[in-house]
């Protein structure tokens, strides 16, 4: 799959003219064939790693939010050959009105076979561990000795693979190696694949689209015109019209959401212009534009693939949403193999560069980038790997396992993020006080989920959620409570469609 398509062209030559970064000698055997067994080895490793600490936060009832909920529900729709309907954002509420990512569907053959949330979790270690075997190899063709396998691990412990895995699962999973394979099409010269492996990425997500058209001027700069400038106008087009049109069409107030989080700070409008002139206003935002380069010894500024960079880190920086300006969460995990692979390309037009002091510097980036990496990571979220107390069941998870037990399958279920990705499998969940109407079966929480007042009566709370229902206590232990409702089903219940 990596030598997919390589037009026909020679990797350093073609029509009798060479790039300026190329060059005869030892350079022009940079791309000779590299053995990909010890980069599946290290893969493997690596999709170890990120599975089991996946797992581990997973079966601790840890996750950090409920989108390994949301995205279980609308793999669950897809498996059951359904329209992606995920109520935890709202009863009948179809998720492609909020991200444009249909790619997920793809994961839908592995949920028959495995249906849990622990698949999603799986299917994304494999995804970030693929980017890094993509990442290693073509760095061992680009600069050749040792340094492929340096920069796997470097990549692999980066920490923007590292907090998306603390995140759970996130469907940019699947654009980290697509994006790893369109840098490495682009740095080997293989143009066709380059456009190629670019076009899935409009339906990752919706803001991709902009990174493509990037990618189209990368092939216009590099002399091929008219397939770089088609592929821009696709990916601008594609950005516009998922926009404009797709995802708007999709949801039922008929617009796009997340333009507030560019034009709305709370309830405060904010104007285009205070958000450009506020791009750096936060320290938050200037250590993580530091670190992003800082992890390849800020060599990934020698290579126009940087430029891949742009779109994602322009809203991001635009956003008034503080959660998108730092280093935690996953939004930086699609930056990675794009920085990654731009200091192997540093590095190979460093060699030749005329100022001694920047050959020098070359020779040592890559072991910099490693050491980089190994140094970070004991704050980073691998590091509980090496903690004895990350593998015992404490008194919390025994009590939310019980609470599990006490929720019927098939029933519908409204709940917090604790219990949220465990019941998505074989309940209908809504999120707690997002399901108005409905008077759901069970409504179970955990008292201590950090509610901004705390919950007196839990039977108190389930009827003011749903006054139209009455509960009772039926199970109580720890902080976990589940309550049942005892009075009849609604005759119609919001969102929900009869067959």
């Amino acid at each position: 799959m990596l030598e997919l398509n390589k037009s026909g062209t020679d990797p350093v030559e073609e029509a009798g003219r060479l790039l300026p970064t190329q060059r005869t000698g030892p350079d022009a055997t940079a791309t000779e064939r590299v053995p990909l067994r010890p980069y599946l080895i290290t893969g493997a490793v690596l999709c170890g790693l990120y599975f089991l600490y996946s797992y581990l936060q997973y079966s601790r009832f840890g996750s950090p939010s409920w989108d390994l909920g949301i995205f279980e529900q609308e793999v669950r729709a897809y498996a059951d050959l359904r329209a992606p309907i995920v109520d935890i954002k709202g009863p009948g509420y179809l998720i492609l009105g909020d991200h444009f990512s249909p790619i997920v569907a793809l994961l839908a053959p592995l949920y028959w076979l495995w249906p849990s949330a622990e698949s999603l979790l799986f299917a994304q270690a494999a995804f970030f561990a693929l980017g890094a075997v993509v990442v290693g190899r073509t760095t061992q063709q680009l600069l050749g000795g040792r340094s492929g396998l340096c920069v796997t691990v470097a990549y692999g412990l980066s920490w923007g693979i590292q907090e998306a895995v603390k995140s759970d699962f996130h469907e940019i999973a699947f654009a980290v190696p697509l994006l790893a394979l369109v840098c490495r099409a682009l740095l080997l010269r293989r143009w066709t694949a380059a456009v190629l492996w670019s076009l899935p990425l409009v339906l990752v997500k919706e803001d991709l689209g902009a990174t493509v058209a990037v990618v189209g001027f990368l092939l216009f700069v590099y002399g091929r015109r008219l397939q770089g400038a088609l592929l821009a106008a696709f990916g601008v087009a594609a950005f516009v019209v998922t926009l404009m049109v797709l995802i708007p069409a999709a949801s039922s107030a008929g617009t796009y959401d997340y333009w507030q989080k560019i034009d709305k700070n709370g309830e405060q409008d904010v104007s285009m212009l205070d958000s450009v002139l506020g791009v750096l206003n936060s320290a938050d935002k200037i250590e993580m534009l530091v670190f992003l380069v800082g992890i390849t010894a800020f060599m990934a500024l020698r290579s126009p693939l940087t430029l891949l960079i742009v779109p994602t880190l322009g809203w991001r920086l635009l956003s008034q949403d503080s959660n998108h300006w730092g280093m935690v969460w996953h939004y930086s995990a699609i930056l990675m193999p794009v920085l990654f692979l731009a200091m192997a390309d540093g590095v190979r037009r460093s060699r030749a560069s005329d100022r001694p002091w920047l050959v020098s510097y070359a020779k040592v980036v890559v072991p910099v980038s490693v050491a980089i990496a190994v140094a970070m990571t004991q704050h980073l979220p691998l590091r509980d790997l090496l903690r004895p107390d990350s593998y015992s069941t404490d008194a919390r998870t025994e009590a939310a396992r019980e609470a599990l037990k006490a929720i019927p399958a098939g029933a519908r279920v409204e709940t917090d993020i604790t219990l949220m990705a465990h019941l998505t499998s074989d309940r209908t969940v809504y999120w707690v006080g997002g399901a108005p109407g409905t008077a759901p079966d069970i409504v179970a929480i955990n008292l201590d989920f950090g509610w901004s007042r705390p919950i007196q009566d839990p039977v108190v709370y389930a009827e003011q959620l749903h006054p139209e229902a009455r509960y009772r206590l039926k199970h109580r232990g720890g902080s976990f409570v589940v309550m049942e409702r005892t009075t009849p089903e609604p005759a119609e219940i919001p969102g929900v469609r009869e067959d």
